[in-house]
């Protein structure tokens, strides 16, 4: 009997059911579900599908597109996510972080805002595919607070404008904020009005679902309880509705009261590849190559920043809720839902943290309640389009408001503080730069974060100590930019001293050592043969005594522990003061 290919072994493995349900994680739930799993799914998308709806409408604002454009974004991630998705608890769709990015590259331009999705979406599926994930390891939790701050408070402010009901506002922030405060005289009392109760309401309801009362075991306590934290959760929608109510009333006898949303387009989106290329108001056709090239740092930073925003929140749902996430897998899902957004007119998306929070909360079981909370979404955008044109502006800038305000924590400077003060760097690089230009923020504090990292690597600690001979005890990894270092200290404490002093290396924290730092040493022992006296390693790991052997220094002497090395050393000397 003929034997197999070598090659069908791996061909199997590659086309293995395993393997398909490595890359559809769908595969890997359905076949379990339960009817249990979808009356609670079923519960979750509506909840979520209520909070997304007037968020979404917000957060186009916030991204400087007409309303529409957030739900055109928030429908996609719910299909795809329930394919590719490793996280029962995740939500992907518009958030503020994302439209202030969208906004800071493509200002009110749609269809760029279009094409930028498609182009973050391959960047992020390529990053998944060539498992890069590891990148986002070098934006540093400092980083990270510094931006989600300095965003919440340009968000937040950015809506001020919007409570007051005034017009011709820039929007670069420290403008923005110059012209806010100028044109409060013209400031409309409907819009102020509503604007400060439908945020005192959202307030309300907030404290109300974080403090439901005491427990009581009482059937219509717990149906009280769930009533109140069933009204906090679709708070959102609530007080939308109830506003858009108020505006309609007062537009139907003829009073405008308040700034209105106004026009939008009614119905689905058409699904068609988004352009490649742009008209200007006089009629010059820019091309992809110059979109691209106006994007700049952007095509850099909302890719990474959309990773990050997901799975970080993917990470914490999974592990409060006991469960593992495939990082690498949650990239393809977010890669992909931009990539399929743009064909249906989206703009960049990621996850959410408060929608997933209402989902995790709600008790959803599978990601399949995303589904429901994209037909929500799908039915919006079908029937519900013309009641948006009485949503006062003041609605939407208080619901945005309320979602940005958890975002600024104060309590991690004062951590940060305590703990370890250096780290106040690259968090004030962020936060401040953010104000002048989003991408400065995060590119700034990376450098300050990189400049620190390697600042440790060129300076690291060496403990000095003396027991007769001088120990010099390692702190960390030896490797090319902490040689210079190294170096001054061995010749101004042992070789230019008078009478020059042997010297024992403790390595027993080095785990790594390049070409560089070998070369070094062999100029130091060259030196130290020079002045008589020795240069002496202990601890070294296996793997670094390995390379010094291969290396072949002349003199090169060792010890397995520093007790043995001062022995060595002790004995050496009481042979050179022998008469004999």
């Amino acid at each position: 009997m003929d034997r197999p290919l070598q090659g069908n072994g791996s061909s199997q493995r590659c086309c293995s059911y395993r393997t398909l349900k490595s890359w559809l994680p769908i595969l890997s739930w359905l076949p379990e579900y339960k009817l249990k799993y979808l009356q609670m799914d079923l519960l979750a998308g509506l909840t979520v599908g209520l909070t997304t709806v007037p968020q979404a409408l917000a957060y186009a604002e916030v991204a400087g597109l007409p309303v529409q454009y957030g739900l055109y974004s928030a429908f996609m991630g719910g299909f795809i996510y329930t394919l590719l998705g490793t996280s029962k608890d995740v939500t992907l769709g518009p958030t503020a972080i994302m439209s202030l990015l969208c906004f800071s590259v493509v200002g009110e331009e749609p269809q760029r805002a279009v094409l930028l999705s498609l182009l973050c979406g391959v960047i992020q599926a390529t990053m998944a595919l060539l498992r890069l994930g590891f990148l986002l390891d070098f934006i540093s939790y400092p980083v990270i607070k510094g931006f989600t701050c300095a965003a919440a408070v340009t968000i937040g402010f950015g809506q001020v404008k919007n409570i007051l009901g005034i017009q011709d506002v820039p929007h670069q922030f420290f403008l923005e904020v110059y012209y806010t405060f100028h044109k409060i005289p013209e400031a409309r009392v409907g819009d102020v009005v509503l604007g400060l109760v439908c945020l005192a309401l959202l307030i309300t309801l907030m404290l109300m679902k974080s403090h439901p009362g005491s427990e009581n075991r009482s059937v219509g306590s717990r149906f009280a309880r769930k009533l109140v934290w069933t009204v906090a959760t679709m708070r959102n929608a609530l007080v939308v509705v109830a506003a858009t109510i108020v505006a309609y009333s007062w537009e139907a006898y003829g009073h405008h009261v308040f700034t209105l949303t106004g026009h939008t387009a009614q119905g689905l989106p058409a699904f068609s590849p988004p352009p490649t290329s742009d008209t200007t108001s006089n009629g010059t056709i820019v091309s992809f190559k110059e979109i691209v090239e106006d994007f700049g740092g952007g095509l850099a930073v909302i890719p990474l920043m959309g990773l990050l925003e997901s799975i970080a929140i993917a990470k914490a749902f999974a592990s409060q809720n006991n469960y593992r996430i495939d990082a690498n897998q949650e990239l393809l899902a977010i890669g992909v839902t931009n990539i399929m957004g743009s064909f249906v007119s989206a703009y960049p998306v990621t996850g959410s943290f408060g929608r997933t929070a209402v989902n995790s909360q709600t008790g959803v079981c599978t990601p399949a309640g995303g589904v429901i909370t994209s037909v929500i979404v799908l039915l919006s955008l079908a029937f519900l389009m013309p009641a948006f044109y009485y949503i006062p502006k003041a609605s939407l800038a208080a619901v945005i408001i309320c979602a940005v305000a958890p975002m600024v924590d104060y309590r991690v400077v004062i951590e940060m503080w305590r703990i370890h003060r250096l780290d106040l760097l690259p968090f004030l690089a962020t936060f401040l730069l953010s104000f002048w230009q989003v991408q400065y923020g995060i590119i700034g504090g990376v450098a300050v974060s990189g400049a620190l990292l390697l600042y440790t690597m060129a300076r690291p600690k060496i403990k000095v100590s003396d027991h007769g001979v001088l120990v010099m005890e390692l702190g960390n990894g030896l490797s090319f930019p902490a040689v210079e270092h190294l170096n001054h200290i061995i010749h101004s404490q042992a070789l230019q001293t008078i009478p020059a002093r042997s010297v024992v290396l403790d390595c027993h924290h080095v785990s790594i050592i390049d070409y560089t730092v070998i070369s070094e040493l062999r100029d130091l022992m060259r030196h130290f043969k020079l002045k008589k006296v020795k240069l002496m390693f202990s601890g070294l790991q296996p793997s670094i005594l390995k390379v010094l052997l291969k290396a072949d220094l002349e003199g090169f002497s060792y010890a397995d522990s520093l007790e043995e090395a001062l022995l060595m050393e002790s004995v050496s000397l009481l042979s050179d003061e022998d008469p004999k």
